[in-house]
């Protein structure tokens, strides 16, 4: 794509933005980002809370306070109920509201498989952003929640664990990383970004691109969701969403 030239565009040069920051003033910022795929689980309700908190972990990404969220909706209404598209947009809805966001309007399309996403509009201070550049040599690494959920939905959908078994990481993906992320920016956090379908070795590739650096990762110190390894050691590996983030930043409390 050709590269944009607007200075109000502050993180035009980042390849591995979350999301794209547009200055307005010297202290406000929009924030405007985009995520929607297809059902990661077979509740409509949850599906549409997960899917509406992955969309709002790009804003939180960048220390943005959520403001506007529009529906993307692709739905094969000729073979499922429209009540299971009701379901997805309340879980959605929902999850907005929780956000304190504004639901706007949206935009919906006859479709094969059924997916939903929110195009989602926020504000920050643009003094106040942590980018992934901003990863440093001696920063340490900080999860504000565990990571293999894409691997236990996979082993959900396969039969191999129940729902009940899975309901800590069900519930996890649908938690939205608002306090976490206020956390993070109160401590200046040095950079943060939001893990989705490229996993925590994936993301963390694109921040140590951006920032030039290297890392070390102790594997017994990363938190894991219930059972993740027994489904991974089954074949349950998927290629699917998430809603975690990762936080670089020096001395940063582990409580946060």
């Amino acid at each position: 794509m050709p590269s944009a030239d607007d200075p109000a565009y502050l993180n035009r040069h980042q390849h591995y933005a979350d999301a794209g920051v547009y200055r307005l003033s010297e202290e406000t910022a929009l924030v405007q980002s985009v995520d929607f795929f297809t059902p990661v689980v077979d509740d409509p309700y949850l599906f549409g809370q997960i899917a509406a908190a992955n969309a709002f972990s790009d804003l939180y990404a960048l220390g943005a306070r959520p403001l506007t969220a529009l529906n993307l909706v692709c739905f094969p209404s000729q073979k499922q109920p429209l009540q299971v598209l009701e379901k997805i947009l309340h879980g959605g809805f929902d999850k907005i509201r929780e956000a304190g966001a504004v639901l706007v309007g949206g935009h919906s399309i006859e479709d094969a498989e059924p997916k939903y996403g929110l195009a989602v509009t926020g504000l920050v201070d643009p003094r106040r952003i942590a980018a992934a550049p901003g990863a440093r040599p001696g920063d340490r690494l900080f999860l504000t929640k565990p990571i293999g959920s894409g691997i236990i939905t996979t082993a959900l959908k396969g039969n191999r664990i129940t729902a009940a078994e899975a309901e800590e990481t069900l519930q996890g993906m649908a938690a939205l990383n608002a306090a976490a992320a206020e956390a993070a920016f109160e401590s200046g956090a040095s950079a943060v970004t939001d893990i989705t379908g490229f996993g925590l070795l994936g993301h963390l590739h694109e921040m140590l691109i951006a920032a030039r650096a290297g890392a070390a990762i102790d594997p017994a110190a990363v938190p894991l969701y219930p059972g993740v390894l027994e489904a991974a050691a089954g074949g349950f590996i998927p290629g699917v969403p998430t809603a975690t983030g990762i936080i670089f930043r020096s001395g940063f409390s582990r409580r946060g």
